[in-house]
């Protein structure tokens, strides 16, 4: 470990769960920032946290504080972060990184700009078992790579007014749940050479259902389902011409995983053992990367992160979906 100081913006599920997971690590968390102070008074004593500031703007200036967790949806991303890196912060930003590939462009920018690092928290690849995944496949075991698929999908809710189904805070399926396959399979096959989407709508015109089918460069092909209104498999599968990697529920998760020969003989079964929910594992690694005087995640760069989001903004020019300015 660095020694490296956390302040944690906003006081929603997701950072629960990442603070949980830090005090897990025994990672040191310094201060908690909330635009409303009785919010981040809570959150400060639930987690043993010295400081709890009232806004956002305190919680960046804290002198305490060197990497700050932006776990705000991410129609914010880009405000909050830019904030937390004008401020001299290093930042991990919950994903999606941003709403589109220009905002994330805007972010990676001020982020070189200042020389300090900015990294999604797409905390899957820094798991152990995909760790293991991407051993096996650099080895050979599998072959050529000739397909991935994953599925992401939940029953969450058809609440209009909740963030997931609100366009003006960049509500829909894809940015929510999608982003998990699409990073996978950018992971596994790299950037998509084409990208061929369908999806339906709700009423506020968010996405509820997305369908992609892609192809990559070596010739594999891809796919992945994602919904908010009906929960699926949620698995992942590898598939080469020597075997094949099947990814257990809930595949982005913590889990099991098989390596299968073509024949049915199982090679080999992977098993999580990890303590907590596992965000912890992104946290460890932005440490490591500071204390390699690094500024980019090479599991992940923010270049990376950036054409991702531009993937993800083709989709949703294919499928209609369109987000209000911003004011």
């Amino acid at each position: 470990m660095t020694g490296l100081r956390w302040g944690i913006l906003a006081t929603g599920g997701i950072a629960h769960a990442f603070t949980s997971d830090l005090r897990t690590a025994g990672l040191n968390v310094t201060a908690v920032g909330s635009r409303r102070p009785d919010a981040a008074r809570a959150f400060a004593d639930e987690f043993a946290i010295s400081h709890a500031h009232g806004s956002y703007e305190d919680l960046v200036a804290d002198p305490e504080v060197d990497i700050v967790y932006v776990a705000t949806p991410h129609g914010r991303h880009l405000e909050d972060a830019a904030l937390a890196l004008q401020a001299g912060k290093h930042v991990l930003i919950e994903k999606a990184v941003t709403l589109d590939a220009d905002e994330a462009t805007a972010l990676r920018d001020i982020a070189a700009n200042a020389g300090l690092l900015a990294m999604e928290a797409m905390w899957t690849r820094y798991l152990p078992h995909m760790v293991r995944i991407r051993e096996l496949i650099a080895s050979g075991a599998l072959g050529e790579i000739r397909s991935v698929f994953a599925d992401h999908t939940q029953k969450i809710t058809a609440d209009p007014t909740h963030r997931l189904n609100a366009l003006e805070l960049g509500g829909g399926a894809l940015l929510d749940l999608g982003i998990y396959p699409m990073s996978f399979i950018w992971d596994v096959l790299g950037a998509p050479t084409s990208i061929h989407a369908t999806g339906r709508l709700g009423d506020t015109g968010a996405d509820t259902e997305v369908a992609a089918a892609l192809t990559h460069a070596s010739g594999a092909v891809s796919s992945f389902v994602t919904s908010s209104r009906a929960a699926g498999p949620n698995e992942a599968q590898v598939l080469g011409t020597d075997a094949r990697i099947a990814i257990d529920a809930v595949w982005y998760c913590p889990t099991t995983f098989r390596l299968t020969a073509p024949d049915g003989s199982v090679l080999e079964e992977y098993r999580s053992q990890v303590e907590g929910r596992g965000m912890q594992y992104q946290a460890l690694y932005a440490e490591k990367l500071l204390a390699e005087g690094r500024t980019d995640s090479d599991l992940l760069p923010f270049a990376q992160s950036v054409a991702i989001m531009r993937s993800l903004d083709e989709i949703r020019a294919q499928i209609g979906v369109v987000y209000p300015p911003k004011h």
